[in-house]
């Protein structure tokens, strides 16, 4: 997944995750969603030490210290795949709104990803058919 990514490269990711089964998770201070089956696509930024690389291998990582909105999620879920902006932008936002602006996109868990911007959500559920 980040084997492309030097080890200084900062940007923008997008997670595609699939949940096998409804899960019922509790996102820290957040609240307890309902998790629907299904394909879902976080996206975050890692303009910090470490970069992209190290954000990706911490979130593909099993055993790990809870500490992001996300976590709590893939504790229940697969990442199945993944794309990168490494142009050291911070791009979430307009990402996660394009997502929104799709077909069969949901929110299933308001906030999550999004505590320090306005946006509805980092992470969108599409129904699947």
């Amino acid at each position: 997944m980040s084997a492309d990514i030097s080890q200084t490269a900062r940007g923008t990711y997008a997670l595609l995750i699939q949940l096998r089964r409804d899960a019922t998770v509790t996102v820290g201070r957040l609240g307890t969603f309902r998790f629907p089956a299904g394909y879902y696509v976080y996206v975050g930024s890692a303009l910090g030490p470490g970069g992209l690389k190290a954000r990706l291998a911490r979130h593909r990582r099993r055993q790990k210290t809870l500490r992001w909105h996300i976590d709590y999620l893939l504790a229940e879920a697969e990442i199945i795949g993944c794309r990168v902006d490494a142009s050291g932008h911070r791009l979430e936002c307009h990402w996660a709104r394009a997502l929104l602006r799709m077909p069969e996109a949901q929110v299933v868990a308001p906030g999550l990803g999004a505590s320090d911007c306005t946006c509805p959500s980092h992470l969108v559920h599409f129904v699947s058919k």
